[in-house]
């Protein structure tokens, strides 16, 4: 398979590699973040791996900035790369694509697997709604239970909706108490699902009234910041195993 054009996308003021392959219907982004997206074509069996991605749709082979031939600024931060993903849908013309996860990457490439589930990596809010004293129960749009979930693609962006949300809510009667956890969801329709989803509902339900609580992971991710935090201790999760370290938001 011939190496196909590399073409860059603007994001703000930094320029993106990116290359198109195939002309299907729906789009996936792979996005090699220690290769060149040129020379990674000089790996053995990618090729094929590409080819097989893009036998039923449209892939987009990205390197975000600071790797490979894009642009590399001095700093970056997760929703600077998710911008970089954006910009290059954008330059596309691309409507939806999912983004294929790291582990995925990994498995297919080694065992070149004949289907490909839809997974993404995504950042999860949990919600779980709680009423005021003599108040009744108002349950939200698009709410599964006492609670709903959101999935954002930057931590310090899920944690500045849940911030204005739990400041907010009180007017209504309402209290909330939010949860925020990372990882790989798995796509079911127009529906996520997964241990992230999971965890991100038992995080929620170890905060308090009107607090955000978010997972180690959350909180590494946004090291450097800005966002302040308390410590919460170790918890167990139920249906979760192992010890989970949560993290309540004091300051973004």
């Amino acid at each position: 398979m011939d190496v196909p054009d590399v073409s860059y996308a603007q994001s703000g003021d930094v320029s993106i590699a990116y290359q198109v392959v195939g002309e299907g219907p729906k789009d996936l982004v792979l996005v090699p973040f220690l290769s060149n997206i040129y020379t990674l074509w000089q790996a053995p069996r990618f090729g094929e791996f590409a080819e097989r991605l893009a036998a039923d749709r449209r892939l987009l082979v990205v390197n975000p900035r600071g790797v490979g031939l894009s642009d590399r600024p001095r700093g970056f931060t997760v929703e600077s790369r998710m911008d970089d993903i954006s910009a290059v849908m954008d330059a596309a013309q691309s409507e939806q694509a999912v983004l294929l996860g790291i582990a995925e990457q990994a498995a297919t490439c080694a065992f070149f697997a004949a289907s490909y589930p839809e997974r993404v990596e995504g950042l999860v809010l949990y919600n779980a709604w709680g009423r005021a004293a003599g108040q009744g129960r108002r349950p939200a749009a698009g709410a599964a239970g006492d609670g709903f979930f959101a999935r954002f693609d930057g931590p310090a962006r899920a944690i500045a909706c849940a911030r204005s949300i739990v400041e907010r809510v009180p007017e209504l009667g309402l209290t909330v108490r939010a949860g925020i956890h990372t990882g790989e969801c798995e796509r079911v329709g127009d529906k996520l699902a997964g241990l992230a989803v999971n965890v991100g509902a038992r995080v929620s339900g170890a905060a308090g009234p009107g607090e955000v609580l978010v997972s180690q992971t959350v909180k590494d991710l946004v090291a450097g910041s800005g966002i302040e935090f308390d410590e919460r201790g170790a918890h167990e999760l139920k249906g979760v195993p192992g010890e989970w370290r949560l993290y309540a938001v004091t300051a973004a």
